[in-house]
C-alpha cells in the first residue's frame, strides 16, 4: 500500500471524495462549476521539487494562489506551511533576507490575498501526519520552526471615480465632488449611533469622564464647508494656517435632469448628525448667498482643517452657558506631507469652556488636571500586565498660556520616534464676548484610538473592509488583531526637472502622490536635488515607498500607480519627469 493508504481509505469510508494528480496551479479544471466553493484550503510544505530555487517556488505559490481565488468560498481561509525562514516574513526565526525567501505574503497578493495570521506548524495536530519528500523522494525533512500562514481574501482596489455629493444650503441645492485625495473619507458617520467604530466609543468615553466634573453641553456639528474669506482658524497662537482642502460648489439641478432623462447617478447627500441642538448659522453660507444673488454659478468652499472654526458661532449662540463644558464633534479634512502619523482627514472633539474672571483661579487647572487624568486613563486601559506605555504631557507653548497634548507610545515601532501630538489647549484665542475668558481644548480621536487600541497604522480606521469594525466590541477597548499582517512594500524613484517660471509646491507634490496611490504611499524621502552646469535647469529626486495596510497590493499595481503619478505631475505640477 502507498504511503498514507490508511488514511485515503479513512476519508473514503466517512464519505470524502479524494483525488490524486491534481494541478494546485489549475484547482478549476480539477473540479466541477458547482463544487468550488472550499471554506479551507490546507497546502503542507509546497516544493517544485528536486533543487529548485527560491525563484521557481515563488512562481509556484503565485499560481497557486491565483488558482485558490477559483475555488475558495467567500470568507475561505487558505492555509500554507512552509520550513523555517522560507516564508521571509518577521514571524520567521530567523528572518531570511528578502530576496533570498520565497516571498509568501508578496505571491499571495497576486491572487488577492492577505495574511490574515501565522501559527507554528505541529504534527500532532494531524495524527499520523508525516513529513516527506526531500528532494523529491520518499525522506524526512526538518520541520523544526515551520510555520502555517493563514491567508484571507482581500479587498480589491477599484478604479472608481470620486463621488458626488449633494448638499443643501438655505433653500438651494449643490453638489460638489469628492477630492482625489479624501477618496472614501467623507459621509463616513463614525461618530454617530449604532456606529461601533472605535472613534466613537473612544469618544463617549473621554465625554462621560469629564461629565463627572463638569455639567455637558453637546451641540450639533455643522457641515464641513467653509465659505473662501470666511472663519479661519490659528491652532496655536505661534502657528502658521492650516492648509485647506478647497472645493466647487455647482448649482444642482439634478431634479429636472432626472424629468429629463439625462442623469444616470443619485447625488448624496452630506448629512448632519444628531445632537441635543444646533448652531445658529453655518460659516458655509456666506458662499450660498453670493451664488443665489447670481455672482457665480461655482462658490469655492473648503471643507473645514479644524473645528476651531467654529468657536464664534458657539460662544455667540444663545443657548451658550458660560462653567459648562460645551462639546463639538465631526470631522475635520486638510492638506498634509505624507508622514506615519500625519492624516488629511481624523476626528476631532472640541471642548470650549466659558468663565468670569472670578472663575478663572479654578475653571482652568481643574480642566486640565481632570483632562489629563482621563487622557492618560484611556491610552493605559491595556498597559496593565503588559508591555505597552504610553505618557500623556501637557507642554506649554513659547506664548506661556497655550499648550500641546504630547503621548509617547513606545510601541509603534520604528516609525514613531518622536511624541505624537493628540491635541491642543488654547486660552490665548481672542473672543470678545460678555467679558468672559474662554479655554479649548482639540483633541485628534483618531490618534487617541490608535494610542488606546494599539493600532499603529491611522489607514486602517477608514478601510471599508467589515472585519475591521467584527474585531470591536460595543463599548469596549480591546487590543486590535490585524488582519493584515507583514504587507509587502516596494520602492520606486522619481526624478524630475522643475518649471523655471514656476516655484515647487511640495504640498501639492504629496497630495497627487496620496491621491494617485489610493493612500498606499507611505514614505515621500527626498534623495537629491541636481542643477544642470550649462542650463542651469534643476531637478528634484524622491523615493516613494508603497504598502497598503489593508489590501492585497501588488508589484504590477504599484508600477501602475508610479507611471500614473508621472503623469499627473506632469499635468498638475508642470515638471517634466526624466
Amino acid at each position: 500500500m502507498p504511503p498514507g493508504g490508511d488514511h485515503v481509505d479513512e476519508l473514503v469510508c466517512t464519505g470524502i471524495e479524494v483525488r490524486f494528480g491534481v494541478d494546485c496551479t489549475q484547482l478549476a479544471h480539477a473540479l466541477q462549476a458547482n463544487n468550488r466553493d472550499f471554506d479551507r484550503i490546507y497546502f503542507n510544505f509546497p516544493h517544485c521539487g528536486r533543487k529548485a530555487g527560491v525563484a521557481k517556488n515563488r512562481e509556484l505559490l503565485a499560481k497557486f494562489f491565483q488558482s485558490c481565488a477559483d475555488v475558495l468560498a467567500k470568507g475561505g481561509e487558505v492555509h500554507v506551511s512552509l520550513c523555517r525562514g522560507q516564508g521571509g516574513t518577521p514571524a520567521d526565526k530567523p528572518q531570511r533576507e528578502w530576496h533570498n525567501s520565497w516571498q509568501v505574503v508578496a505571491m499571495a497578493a497576486l491572487g488577492g490575498f492577505i495574511l490574515s495570521d501565522v501559527r507554528p506548524f505541529s504534527c500532532e495536530a494531524v495524527p499520523g501526519y508525516k513529513c516527506t519528500g526531500y528532494r523529491s523522494q520518499d525522506r524526512p525533512f526538518h520541520i523544526e520552526g515551520a510555520l502555517t500562514y493563514i491567508f484571507t481574501q482581500s479587498l480589491l482596489f477599484e478604479s472608481s471615480q470620486p463621488r458626488k455629493f449633494r448638499v443643501r444650503l438655505e433653500d438651494q441645492w449643490f453638489y460638489f465632488t469628492e477630492p482625489e485625495a479624501l477618496l472614501g473619507k467623507l459621509n463616513r458617520r463614525f461618530l454617530e449611533a449604532p456606529s461601533c467604530h472605535p472613534v466613537r466609543t473612544i469618544n463617549e468615553k473621554l465625554i462621560a469622564k469629564l461629565g463627572k466634573t463638569f455639567p455637558l453641553k453637546r451641540l450639533k456639528c455643522p457641515l464641513p464647508l467653509l465659505s473662501q474669506g470666511g472663519p479661519s482658524v490659528l491652532p496655536l497662537a505661534t502657528c502658521d494656517p492650516l492648509p485647506t482642502v478647497w472645493v466647487h460648489l455647482h448649482e444642482d439641478n439634478s431634479y429636472s435632469k432626472f424629468l429629463n432623462g439625462e442623469i444616470t447617478q443619485e447625488l448624496e447627500e452630506i448629512p448632519v448628525s444628531d445632537s441635543e441642538c444646533t448652531l445658529p448659522k453655518s460659516p458655509a453660507r456666506d458662499g450660498c448667498k453670493a451664488a443665489q444673488e447670481g455672482i457665480s454659478e461655482k462658490v469655492k468652499l473648503g471643507l473645514r482643517p479644524s473645528l476651531l472654526v467654529h468657536v464664534e458661532a458657539v460662544i455667540h449662540s444663545p443657548e451658550f452657558l458660560p462653567g459648562s463644558l460645551h462639546i463639538l464633534s465631526g470631522p475635520v479634512f486638510r492638506k498634509c506631507h505624507i508622514l506615519p502619523f500625519m492624516m488629511p482627514a481624523f476626528h476631532e472633539t472640541l471642548f470650549i469652556l466659558g468663565f468670569n474672571k472670578n472663575m478663572k483661579e479654578s475653571c482652568l487647572p481643574s480642566l486640565l488636571d481632570h483632562l489629563k487624568d482621563a487622557l492618560s486613563n484611556l491610552t493605559q486601559t491595556l498597559q496593565e500586565g503588559s508591555s505597552l506605555n504610553t505618557s500623556v504631557e501637557f507642554v506649554l507653548q513659547p506664548n506661556g498660556k497655550d499648550y500641546i497634548i504630547h503621548a509617547k507610545p513606545l510601541n509603534f515601532g520604528p516609525d514613531c520616534t518622536e511624541n505624537l501630538i493628540i491635541g491642543s489647549i488654547v486660552t490665548s484665542m481672542i473672543v470678545k464676548h460678555k467679558h468672559q475668558y474662554f479655554v479649548f481644548v482639540s483633541i485628534n480621536l483618531d490618534l487617541l484610538v490608535m494610542l488606546a487600541y494599539d493600532i499603529s497604522d491611522w489607514r486602517i480606521l477608514w478601510t471599508f473592509d467589515n472585519r475591521f469594525l467584527k474585531r470591536f466590541a460595543a463599548g469596549k477597548i480591546e487590543h486590535f488583531q490585524s488582519y493584515s499582517l507583514y504587507p509587502p512594500r516596494y520602492v520606486h524613484d522619481v526624478s524630475f526637472w522643475l518649471d523655471e517660471k514656476k516655484a515647487f509646491d511640495d504640498m501639492e507634490f504629496h497630495s497627487v502622490a496620496r491621491a494617485v496611490s489610493q493612500d498606499t504611499i507611505v514614505s515621500v524621502q527626498f534623495l537629491d536635488r541636481f542643477q544642470h552646469p550649462e542650463t542651469r535647469r534643476v531637478s528634484l529626486c524622491y523615493r516613494l515607498t508603497y504598502q497598503a495596510c489593508d489590501k492585497a497590493l501588488t508589484p504590477q499595481l504599484v508600477a501602475a500607480m508610479q507611471s500614473q503619478f508621472r503623469k499627473e505631475i506632469q499635468r498638475q505640477l508642470h515638471v517634466s519627469p526624466r
